[in-house]
């Protein structure tokens, strides 16, 4: 496994995926970094439309490559136009929030989130309407302007904060890709899957472009039930982050691959406070039991959730109101610290 950065992150350590409710940077600040002060995160806004989603987020650290906005989705553009700069002062106004909360939080270690390499390259679209992903010159090309953004993001998220800086990368749309599911521009027909050695060295590239700027762990997320964890680790990711409350059921096959990331040094972030609220309110053993039984399954102490185990939401909290998005962060944070001790009923 590729691994060049020790993997530790300091006890009773607690986050979250990324996007919260509401339009206000700052009040969205200033409760990620109160109810998670081990690894705050840079939250994420999407309600303020589009430039403030995952992909236009991520398009605005592209370095000398714009996109716009089409009936479709995104589109590369010769030159940054109003949709560019939009996604481009959403970002820089969430960050001029954080720095704000951060100067007298003073939080040693923070997150920051994008869309990983294959999730932007195919939701972007080139002028001709067929995916980014599927021109390698192009692909490579955004690959190597992603890196030198977020290069440029972490060291601008570092000088403001004082804090190390953590990259995850969001890749929802990896596993459509691998197993091509995802329609031509024109419906008819599929984009052809894409093979495992060609998505893992993108892959790798970017996760190390992001330990070289950070020397941090790199976290890679997928939401998918059975994210490709063997081709993460593969590719060198640090940490994986998931949602364990899909884990249920989960062939033989899987279970393993979780069980060698984990016996290798693996970190998991663990999706399990729900994202949006619960009919009845929740008990903290009941949201612990997705972690408590796959440690049990896969066979290690369950001690092992203090040692390498980050507890968060089980997605993003945009769909959740703001009362419920601060509820979840707060049980999240309490699961952080049961995993490092844990109740005498566990």
């Amino acid at each position: 496994m590729v691994q060049t950065v020790p993997v530790t992150f300091p006890e009773a350590t607690a986050t979250a995926v990324g996007s919260m409710p509401g339009t206000d940077p700052a009040e969205a600040a200033a409760v990620v970094v109160g109810e998670l002060p081990g690894l705050p995160h840079l939250p994420e806004l999407p309600e303020r439309g589009l430039g403030a989603d995952m992909v236009g987020r991520t398009a605005a650290l592209l370095v000398d490559v714009a996109v716009e906005v089409v009936p479709s989705g995104y589109r590369v553009t010769a030159r940054p136009g109003g949709d560019h700069r939009t996604a481009v002062d959403h970002l820089r106004r969430d960050l001029d929030a954080f720095e704000e909360v951060a100067a007298s939080a003073k939080p040693a270690l923070v997150k920051v989130q994008f869309a990983g390499p294959w999730t932007l390259s195919s939701e972007v679209e080139l002028p001709r309407g067929h995916r980014v992903m599927t021109d390698q010159g192009a692909l490579r090309d955004f690959r190597e302007s992603l890196a030198e953004g977020l290069t440029r993001h972490v060291a601008e998220v570092r000088k403001r904060t004082g804090a190390a800086v953590v990259v995850q990368f969001d890749e929802p749309s990896l596993p459509s890709v691998l197993a091509g599911a995802l329609p031509s521009p024109s419906g008819l027909s599929m984009v052809p899957a894409v093979a495992e050695p060609e998505a893992r060295e993108t892959l790798r590239a970017l996760f190390d472009a992001a330990r070289t700027a950070t020397d941090q762990p790199v976290v890679v997320h997928c939401c998918a039930p059975r994210p490709p964890v063997a081709l993460f680790r593969e590719a060198g990711a640090d940490a994986i982050s998931l949602d364990a409350t899909l884990l249920d059921g989960m062939p033989s096959v899987f279970a393993d691959q979780l069980g060698e990331a984990w016996d290798d040094g693996c970190v998991f972030f663990l999706g399990l406070v729900p994202s949006t609220e619960p009919a009845r309110p929740p008990a903290l053993h009941d949201i612990a039991r997705p972690a408590l039984e796959l440690v049990d399954r896969l066979g290690f102490p369950r001690t092992l959730l203090a040692q390498r185990a980050v507890p968060t939401p089980t997605c993003g909290l945009a769909g959740a109101t703001a009362t419920w998005a601060r509820r979840a962060l707060e049980l999240t944070r309490d699961l952080g610290k049961a995993f490092v001790e844990p109740p005498e009923s566990w």
